[in-house]
């Protein structure tokens, strides 16, 4: 039997990347899935790749920030599976004014970061809590080795919304252990998305030549390789699945390649 079998799982963020791959790879598993991202075309294509039938999946495009989009994202899952079992909030990116370096970037850029990386991600939770706790459920949130105690001059409000998911599921899970539901952190580090495009404003073929460049360099990602949204997907995977990983709770899982192991990716990130 698959291992998701009978379960309903929410994917933030899964027109693209992460969350595209987590989605594909849960639906292999058996999972009934809704599926949410800006992007109505992409999430369509999400939608082609996990093989579903109708009845067995639900889309949800909107921007996850808002109040609405997140009511029904969690409403429309109920209304058609009958439960969730599932949470993975993989919506986030970062945020920079173009042309600006660190904190000359603005007050405005900084409620951004937070407002995606943190704020909607315990808004989606707060929503879908009481569904959780009838379910004995399980949460994984997707922060990133940005969130560590290494300062980050070059995106300093990413990394600041990334601590902060940290800690919120820390206490999170703290709390939510006491329903028998589950809270997870996984923190990766250089993975080759749109990330950098989005973040720094980059045309893609610079932002591969940047991943190229820093990912052969062994103080930056000491295996030297960029990991996939696929092997990220497959650590969401592991902690989602309560009978492989029941023990964790309230865990960051760093997935980088060993970069957090020297956290050189900073200063390479941050140098003029």
């Amino acid at each position: 039997m698959s291992r998701f079998a009978g379960k309903v799982a929410i994917v933030t963020g899964a027109s693209s990347g992460i969350g595209r791959a987590t989605a594909v790879l849960m639906a292999k598993d058996g999972a009934k899935l809704t599926i949410t991202g800006r992007n109505q075309q992409e999430l369509e294509e999400t939608a082609k790749q996990t093989g579903l039938p109708a009845e067995n999946l639900n889309l949800v495009a909107g921007d996850i920030t808002k109040h609405d989009v997140q009511q029904v994202l969690i409403d429309t899952t109920v209304s058609k599976f009958g439960k969730l079992d599932i949470l993975v909030n993989n919506a986030g990116a970062g945020f920079t004014d173009k042309g600006k370096a660190g904190f000359e970037n603005s007050i405005e850029c900084y409620h951004k970061n937070i407002e995606l990386n943190l704020t909607s991600v315990l808004e989606v939770i707060q929503k879908a809590k009481p569904h959780l706790i009838k379910s004995r459920g399980d949460i994984v949130n997707l922060s990133s080795i940005a969130s560590s105690t290494h300062a980050n001059v070059s995106n300093p409000y990413y990394s600041v919304a990334k601590a902060g998911l940290d800690q919120l599921s820390r206490n999170l899970a703290l709390e939510l252990i006491q329903h028998d539901v589950r809270v997870n952190t996984v923190n990766p580090g250089m993975i080759k998305t749109n990330f950098l495009e989005r973040a720094y404003h980059m045309e893609t073929d610079k932002a591969n030549k940047a991943y190229d460049a820093m990912c052969v360099n062994p103080i930056v990602v000491p295996r030297k390789v960029a990991g996939t949204p696929e092997d990220i997907a497959k650590v969401i995977v592991f902690l989602a699945d309560r009978e492989a990983s029941g023990i964790i709770i309230g865990q960051n899982l760093i997935a980088d390649g060993g970069s957090a192991l020297v956290m050189g990716i900073t200063a390479a990130m941050s140098a003029k």
